[in-house]
């Protein structure tokens, strides 16, 4: 068994196969306001203001804008770890109302524990999160073979028994990705996940996600400061407005997958960053560009 294989043996993509049939979104934003605090929402002054945006069962999207635009504020309503001021939030057909378990994350950081292995490190959401928790006595053999096969998936095979200070940027970045799919979530949120890393190691982990989704098709989030990263990656992109920050401009990225590195050369591609970057410069204001 391949180590693709032996990541689909569970089928994790069944559900969001199930999902994408029924034609509900999987991701749902209705007219959502956040203020942080009560007496800021009575000042009307809104981190994030009337954001509405549907994302299909196993659709990749991707959010760009400026910095403090409401990127990982944004990240946070999707999580359940802020509640929305205003509207609803909804992760497959029901309304979140708190922290979200069946999600994967990963941040600029990678934030391996340094005491913990790399396994062990990939192991933890397991250790955690149910019902692996309370099966992790009985099934502990099975969770360590689906790690090493994630691992393997993304080029650590070997790397196993490594502690994070014996791996470079871009392996910690790989594991903590592992470490997010461990508990095959059916949505997984990346909030920079990229960014802190050099333009090779970077471009070789947008092909490791890349292959990853292809295999499982997830649901993904991704906040990113790097239009061709989202361009590359993405179904769709939303453009943020300067803070408070509501969305310029959705555009489905129509190019063919699976999408080769080569095509970041082309002029397509090219013209597609163009316009992204051209609606990021605009100045608040402008009218609402939804297609």
């Amino acid at each position: 068994m391949t180590a693709t294989e032996a990541l689909l043996s569970t089928d994790p993509a069944a559900a969001t196969a199930a999902a994408a049939g029924s034609g509900k979104p999987f991701v749902d934003f209705n007219r959502v306001w956040l203020a942080y605090d009560d007496e800021l929402a009575r000042r009307g002054e809104f981190a994030v203001e009337d954001i509405s945006l549907q994302a299909a069962a196993g659709e990749f999207i991707a959010i760009v804008g400026p910095s403090g635009c409401g990127k990982s504020t944004f990240m946070k309503l999707a999580t359940g770890l802020r509640p929305a001021t205003r509207g609803v939030v909804s992760i497959n057909g029901a309304k979140v109302a708190g922290p979200l378990q069946q999600v994967g994350m990963a941040f600029q950081a990678p934030t391996l524990l340094p005491w913990r292995t790399t396994l062990d490190n990939v192991m933890l959401p397991l250790e955690i999160v149910e019902p692996y928790r309370s099966t992790m006595r009985k099934r502990r053999g099975e969770y360590v073979e689906r790690a090493r096969a994630l691992l393997k998936t993304v080029g650590l095979a070997g790397y196993e028994d490594k502690y994070p200070w014996q791996l470079s940027g871009g392996m910690q970045q790989r594991a903590s990705i592992c470490r997010a799919l461990i508990h095959q979530p059916r949505m997984l949120l990346l909030d920079e996940p990229f960014g802190a890393l050099d333009a090779f190691t970077r471009e070789e982990l947008w092909c490791v996600l890349r292959d990853l989704w292809q295999a499982q098709r997830f649901n993904v989030i991704l906040v990113t400061h790097d239009l061709r990263e989202a361009v590359f990656l993405a179904d769709t992109v939303y453009v943020m407005s300067p803070r408070p920050g509501r969305i310029l401009l959705r555009r489905e990225i129509d190019l063919p997958r699976p999408r080769p590195l080569d095509i970041t050369y082309t002029e397509p591609f090219a013209e597609r960053v163009h316009e992204l970057r051209e609606k990021i410069g605009h100045k608040p204001g402008n009218q609402h560009d939804q297609h």
